[in-house]
């Protein structure tokens, strides 16, 4: 990061939430040390801040950096921790940004990613060591931020005009496993702050919810917390789970949901399915449609397995990539039946929603309680409270008219 000095630097972010907040840490430490943001073309300097979740993100990020052969060149993300040997291989000269190298910046941990919109981490690294994740080996053990820090953080941000705050971690309901605080301890005293805005609360690994549940589904109940979780239950066997290292079976998984519903019916649940495991049979990848089908998430992220160096999985028996793609063609279809399902029951319902970003001229997106993307098509502002009528959809969003 000292290099990063009276430089015009230009940066490209992927993956997760996590990562563009550490992005727009880089931003505020470049530019104290004189560095100035400009297009890719204008630029000294690029920085790359990477995911390799699966090998197709890996193989794109090799590709990213190397399109840049006439600047210097800045990796950050978890390629820089994981895999630094393939970085060099194709940018020998390459410096790394590593995690530590940010912990170390005394800068905040909440980012204003485009004016309305606020990112907020609340920890880094995760408690569990599931068989196919690289993720752990790059971010490392848990260490929540100081409940205190986080508040502090959100309190800025919607000073600054943020109407969404996206908590954002490797795994929400892990965090104060190390300090003796919890998730839902920080949702309720969040929920109690004021000012306009609305929080979104990121992943949850199932076998860190699971003992939460009571205290977690009463804390999605708080008028600022969006009743949305996103729960990644991975697969619908309880061989393949136990294969994967999840900690939790499928019941368990179902018990999770069915009280967050009990508790709350309008809460949205969503979910990832990773298709194509090592050990996955037919028979499990069909536990695994069926789940989909009893659930019915209106989210759903599905995954073909890719292995990844150093992880357990890694050493296991790959199965064809063409079963692997008609199992994620099958799940993908019974996604879309659900969401169009789901979406159809919306048309003619009055929602009150917020309006949460504008992304294209003459419309707005908005949320519900329950986080479902509306469609405007007005150009409201930001933090706008309204009440809209459901006219019609687009599979992944809903299309409202102001009433009222």
């Amino acid at each position: 990061m000292h290099t990063l000095k009276d430089k015009k630097i230009h940066l490209e972010t992927y993956g997760c939430t996590f990562n563009f907040a550490d992005t727009e840490k880089i931003v505020r430490v470049a530019e104290k040390q004189g560095c100035s943001i400009v297009p890719p073309g204008e630029a000294e300097a690029v920085i790359i801040n990477t995911c390799t979740v699966v090998a197709q993100t890996e193989r794109a990020m090799l590709r990213v950096i190397a399109e840049f052969p006439d600047k210097e060149i800045y990796v950050t993300g978890c390629m820089a921790v994981v895999q630094p040997d393939l970085i060099y291989g194709v940018r020998p000269d390459a410096r790394l940004i590593l995690p530590e190298d940010l912990n170390r910046c005394p800068e905040t941990i909440g980012s204003l990613v485009d004016g309305s919109t606020g990112i907020v981490q609340t920890a880094r690294g995760c408690v569990s060591r599931c068989a196919y994740c690289i993720t752990r080996s790059a971010r490392g053990r848990l260490r929540s931020f100081p409940e205190d820090k986080i508040i502090e953080e959100i309190e800025r941000l919607v000073s600054a005009g943020a109407v969404e705050i996206q908590l954002t971690g490797q795994d929400l309901s892990a965090y104060g496993m190390d300090t003796g605080s919890s998730l839902p301890d920080l949702l309720n005293r969040i929920n109690s702050l004021e000012g306009e805005f609305m929080v979104r609360v990121g992943m949850m690994n199932p076998s860190t919810a699971i003992p939460l549940t009571d205290e977690l589904s009463d804390a999605f109940l708080g008028e600022k917390i969006f009743s949305f979780a996103h729960l990644p239950v991975q697969s619908g066997s309880d061989k393949v789970l136990s294969d994967m290292k999840r900690g939790y079976q499928v019941q368990d998984f179902r018990n999770l949901v069915a009280e967050l519903r009990k508790k709350d019916p309008g809460i949205r649940i969503s979910t990832d399915f990773i298709v194509g495991y090592p050990t996955e049979t037919e028979e499990d990848f069909l536990k695994t449609l069926a789940l989909l089908e009893e659930i019915r998430p209106t989210k759903v992220n599905i995954t073909r397995f890719s292995a990844r160096e150093g992880t357990d999985a890694a050493k296991l028996k790959d199965i064809p990539d063409w079963i692997k793609k008609e199992r994620s063609r099958a799940l993908t279809i019974a996604a879309n039946r659900l969401y169009d399902s789901v979406n159809e029951s919306f048309i003619g319902k009055d929602l009150d929603v917020i309006v949460t970003e504008r992304k294209r001229a003459g419309s707005c997106i908005a949320r519900d309680k329950s986080y479902n993307n509306i469609v405007i098509e007005e150009e409201l502002d930001a933090g706008t409270r309204c009440r809209v009528r459901i006219v019609s959809h687009r599979r992944h969003y809903l299309i409202g008219e102001r009433i009222g």
